[in-house]
This record gives structure tokens, sequence and C-alpha cells, in this order.
């Protein structure tokens, strides 16, 4: 759970909440013009990649924790808990190069390390490089097959790949190790949302029956989550379930909520009713956020991108 946690914990964000490209017509979704929310290029950190729609995204600059990670390492290179904590710090400040560098380091001389396979593969999923996370989050499930956190990013490394069936499997083992309240939420969302886009309808209400009217939350950023389940099961509305679009672009934790739910409405209104156009419309308002690295974020970019190759053809 600590691994998963972290995406939207570090933000400045997941445990799972997990896990997981596109356009709908030529012309009408085109990169937006964020140099109003961009930090100032003496403010922020390296450039980290370019986004699906061709966005250059950025890391920001150390903080204290990263600072005080190096340090630590520095003076015990080979400790693997070490090397985790400054990938994780790193990861804090969307630092995911630099993130992913480090496991890599430590993979040199650890190279049977499950939680290195899944720290390094879960910030390739944040870097839009799905394969490369999918061969390094299998090869950590092979290597500790009890590691949650390898089955739920693999989940995600399929599913933003669009490979919704795979998806769903992991997903599915992801939920089999769930051991609190927290973990359940997170897994059966995804697998909820893997099994309804695999067409397979019938398999993905059963999942939600696990979500009880009584479940609750303990991770706050799992709250996130739990009300996209309530929605699903038609116990929210959408004008209930979405949140307002932050006013502040630096609200970090108001726009993790943001994306997450506008994501996972969009994402409802593909599959449920075929409305490509307010799936759109959804996406292309995550787009515009800081918050590049919240699975709403990425899974807004993806189905921007899918669409526009599908109408293309």
């Amino acid at each position: 759970m600590a691994t998963m946690i972290s995406t939207f914990r570090n933000q400045s964000v997941r445990s799972a909440a997990l896990p997981a490209a596109c356009l709908l017509l030529l012309g009408i979704f085109t990169a937006p013009q964020l140099d109003a929310q961009t930090p100032h290029p003496a403010t922020r950190g390296a450039f980290e990649v370019t986004s699906l729609p061709g966005r250059k995204l950025y890391a920001q600059p150390d903080d204290a924790s990263v600072i005080a990670a190096r340090k630590k390492l520095a003076a015990d290179p080979k400790n693997v808990s070490l090397i985790l904590a400054l990938s994780q710090a790193q990861a804090g400040r969307r630092q995911y190069r630099e993130a992913i560098a480090t496991c890599t380091k430590g993979l040199a001389f650890a190279p049977k390390n499950a939680d290195l396979y899944i720290e390094r593969g879960h910030r390739e999923v944040g870097l839009r490089e799905f394969r490369a996370a999918e061969r390094d989050l299998a090869r950590a499930a092979s290597l500790d097959p009890k590691k949650l956190d390898a089955f739920y990013h693999l989940g995600l490394a399929h599913y933003f790949q669009g490979q919704f069936a795979a998806a769903a499997d992991s997903f599915r083992k992801a939920l089999a190790l769930a051991k609190t309240n927290d973990s359940v939420i997170d897994c059966s969302n995804w697998l909820y949302v893997s099994l309804r886009r695999a067409g397979r309808p019938a398999e993905a209400a059963q999942v939600l029956k696990r979500i009880t009217p009584s479940m609750k939350n303990t991770e706050p950023h799992l709250l996130f989550y739990l009300r996209l389940e309530r929605f699903y099961q038609g116990a929210l509305t959408e004008q209930a379930v979405l949140p307002l679009k932050p006013a502040d672009p630096n609200d970090t934790e108001a726009e993790l909520a943001f994306d997450t739910v506008t994501y996972g409405v969009g994402n409802w209104h593909l599959y449920n009713n075929h409305d490509t156009k307010r799936a759109t419309a959804l996406f292309r308002e995550v787009v515009t956020g800081n918050a590049w690295n919240a699975w709403g974020f990425v899974g807004s970019e993806v189905e921007l991108a899918r669409m526009r190759t599908s109408h293309a053809r």
C-alpha cells in the first residue's frame, strides 16, 4: 500500500486507487495553451517528458526531502531502503526520470529486488513508458507474487495500453491480496473499469458488490475512488460526484481530486453510453492541469490520443 498511495500523497500522488493516449476528431483537440499555469523556467525543474498531445512536462526543483534522501544514500550507497526513499522523494517532486535512474543504479547490485522493479515500473507508467513498465512490473510479480503493488501497477501499464482484459487480470490478482478497505476500494475501482472497457459488464457489477454502503476509506485520497464507485452504483449522480475545477493551478490536492473523478466520469460516458462528446469535454478539462503524473491525467491523455488515432483510420 505504501507505494500505491505515494503517487497521490507525494504530488505536492497514490496505494492503488489504481491503477492503466487520445482525440475524438482531428482538430477538435489541440495541445492546451498553458503558459499561465506552467512554472517559470527559473522555478521549475528538469524537462521530464513530452505529453501525448505534445505538451512539455517538467519536474519540480529539489526540496528538503530530496536533498536529505540523497545525502543519506551517499553515506550508504548500497542500502536498498535508502535507494527507494530517494526515488520516492524524487517522484514526489515529479522527478520521474531521476527516480528511474536511482532505481536502475540499485538494480545493478540488487537485480532480484522486487521493490526496486515496482518503484521503477511505477515511475515508468507516469512517464507514459508503458511497455517498459509492463516488463519491470511483470518481473516484480514473478519475483514476489505477494506484492499487491506489483499487480496493481502492472494493471495500470496494461490498462493505459488498451489491454483491458490483461489489466483486469492484474487488478483481480491485486484485489485478492488486499487486506484493508483502502486497498479494496483502490483495486476495485480499476478492476471495475477494466472489465467495463473489456466488454464484461456482468463481471464488473459483481466487483462493486464488495463496496457496501457502510464501507469507509482511511487514506484521504481513496475517497476519490470510493465516491466514483458510489457513482458507478447509481448512489451518486454525475452532478454530485464531479468536483469543481480548482481555481488555483498550484492547489495540487484539489487538482488530484478533480483529475481522478473527472477522468472516471468521462470514462464512464465512453463505456456506459458511448457519449464521446461528453467524454472528450471532460478529458480535455483534465489535461489543462499541472498534476501530469496523476492517473486521471494520464488516462485522459491516453483516451484523447486513442480517439484521434481511431478517427484518422
